[in-house]
């Protein structure tokens, strides 16, 4: 009898973990590098200063918690606390709905200290996060390094420094368009939901898109998610400048592709669109879209292992730019082809076939293009890549 009541016991409190369990999915991330010289904070710098930073998440959610990174930080950084509030604006200011505001704590305590190389996240914190909605983080900082610092540089979107620890932002002493510590949010959604991660460069950074626009082409598909009725939220892991195999600026993507891919919650479907910075800057193309094939081999073999589909996403056209020499747009189109016909992905996102100029196909389209570079678009241009994209591939 006594095992027989020990047993019912187990299991009703196994049932009433599970039933506490909550599945956590990222609304919104972005991928981290070192911050170079010229796109550190402007003076009086973060230390012993306040930061607001404003993003914008994907999906909603009724809890939320938040990612904090010191990874490429030499020196410890230590936050005296942080608000997160409705931002008012998608970041041309730095007003917030102060009502909405709450702050958040670290295993109960209200500020953390992390150590070099390490991550935090908050406790849980009930929040109404809505679909696209700004959100505002508030971070008091005591010290912190001003020159090596765990950054995403291109953030297309204003932050604000107010002097000392202050929650006053009425009269911010600097500004800058970069972020910093901040990595992720979780929120535990509203109803049944998804995550799609994005390995790219600037493109999917958004170079040539608005500053505080939020007109990237991931936030166009999230947009166009929305519409169609598919709870998935868009996680942005574009670096500018940044390569696959080796050289150009940040992580590779090769080294940085499990922590941005898979070390979020969530996803289930992944999108590489990266290659045209190795392509544009090597000696032997065909031999640079070999290497970046097998390293898009090697995603979508782990990703499978974890039950992920990967698109594959062609590489745009460059004719035009400094990167179109030598066999570099045969290089392109061998890699391209490979994407579209070599049966590897689960689906495909032809972004060459939609950008490129109908009657000279090797270069893109002169309608979108950012300054006049031949390489990034405008924002009409990332519209029609983001919502140019079949939503019937995410089932």
């Amino acid at each position: 009898m006594r095992k027989i009541l020990y047993a019912i016991i187990v299991l009703t409190a196994a049932l009433s973990l599970s039933s506490c369990k909550k599945d956590w999915v990222t609304t919104w991330a972005t991928a981290l590098q070192v911050a170079e010289p010229h796109n550190n904070p402007p003076e009086p710098y973060l230390a012993g200063n306040s930061f607001r930073q404003t993003l914008q998440v994907s999906i909603a959610g009724k809890q939320l918690r938040l990612h904090l990174s010191n990874i490429f930080n030499e020196d410890d950084t230590e936050i005296l606390g942080i608000e997160i509030a409705p931002a008012k604006t998608m970041g041309a200011s730095p007003e917030i709905d102060e009502k909405g505001s709450v702050s958040l704590t670290f295993n109960g305590k209200k500020g953390v200290n992390m150590k070099p190389g390490e991550e935090v996240v908050s406790d849980p914190v009930k929040f109404k996060v809505e679909e696209r909605m700004n959100l505002a983080v508030t971070i008091h900082y005591g010290k912190i390094s001003s020159t090596r610092l765990t950054s995403h540089p291109g953030s297309r979107t204003t932050s604000y420094i107010a002097a000392g620890n202050t929650t006053d932002f009425s009269n911010p002493v600097a500004k800058t368009d970069h972020w910093y510590t901040i990595s992720a949010i979780d929120v535990v959604p509203t109803k049944k939901a998804s995550a799609v991660a994005v390995l790219g460069d600037s493109i999917t950074d958004g170079r040539g898109t608005t500053t505080n626009g939020q007109d990237r082409w991931t936030d166009q598909l999230s947009r166009s998610l929305l519409a169609h009725g598919k709870n998935i939220a868009v996680l942005n892991f574009g670096l500018g400048g940044n390569c696959v195999l080796r050289g150009g600026l940040g992580p590779t993507g090769q080294s940085r592709y499990a922590r941005d891919l898979f070390g979020h919650e969530g996803v289930r479907y992944i999108i590489l669109f990266e290659g045209v910075n190795d392509i544009g800057g090597s000696w032997d193309a065909l031999e640079t879209a070999e290497g970046v094939k097998k390293v898009w081999q090697d995603i979508i073999r782990e990703a499978h292992e974890r039950g992920i589909k990967v698109f594959g996403a062609t590489v745009t056209p460059f004719k035009g730019n400094g990167y179109d020499r030598g066999n570099h747009e045969e290089g392109r189109k061998t890699l391209n082809e490979w994407i579209r016909n070599g049966g590897e992905f689960d689906g495909v996102i032809d972004f060459d076939a939609m950008v490129r100029d109908t009657e000279d196909p090797d270069r893109l389209n002169p309608a979108f293009l950012f300054e006049n570079d031949w390489l990034h678009l405008n924002a009409s241009g990332y519209e029609v890549m983001g919502q140019g994209i079949d939503t019937g591939l995410f089932n």
